[in-house]
């Protein structure tokens, strides 16, 4: 298997070939493709993992693949489950805390540069 290098002019992540980064306890990301303008990621929760409250200057629409989640958006909290979606408007607070083990994807514009490896650091 080939390492593939996370780029914008990389049209192809493949599933097997692309890194997670563990992002906290309990929480792994993959970057699944990236431009300028869009960013997709999956990110994979354990049970009982809390993505702490937090706010960006993106927005942020993220879709439940599986598990149950508790997501907190500006102060209004919804149970979650397999099919289900939020949007996270720029600055607004948002943060979430899986009931059950499972998956969200998420997807930024524009794309979080703050995700991706630092070109000068040591792999």
């Amino acid at each position: 298997m080939s390492e593939l290098k996370l780029t914008s002019g990389n049209p192809f992540h493949m599933s097997l070939e692309t890194p997670f980064e563990q992002v906290s306890v309990g929480i792994r990301r993959q970057i699944l493709g990236f431009g300028d303008d869009l960013m997709i990621c999956r990110v994979i929760f354990e049970q009982s993992a809390i993505g702490a409250e937090h706010a960006h200057h993106h927005s942020q629409a993220t879709y439940v693949e599986s598990g149950r989640f508790r997501i907190t958006v500006d102060g209004a909290e919804r149970e979650l489950g397999s099919g289900d979606a939020f949007y996270v408007e720029p600055h607004i607070s948002h943060g979430s805390v899986c009931l059950e083990a499972g998956v969200l994807i998420d997807t930024f514009s524009p794309m979080r540069a703050d995700f991706l490896p630092d070109p000068g650091a040591d792999t």
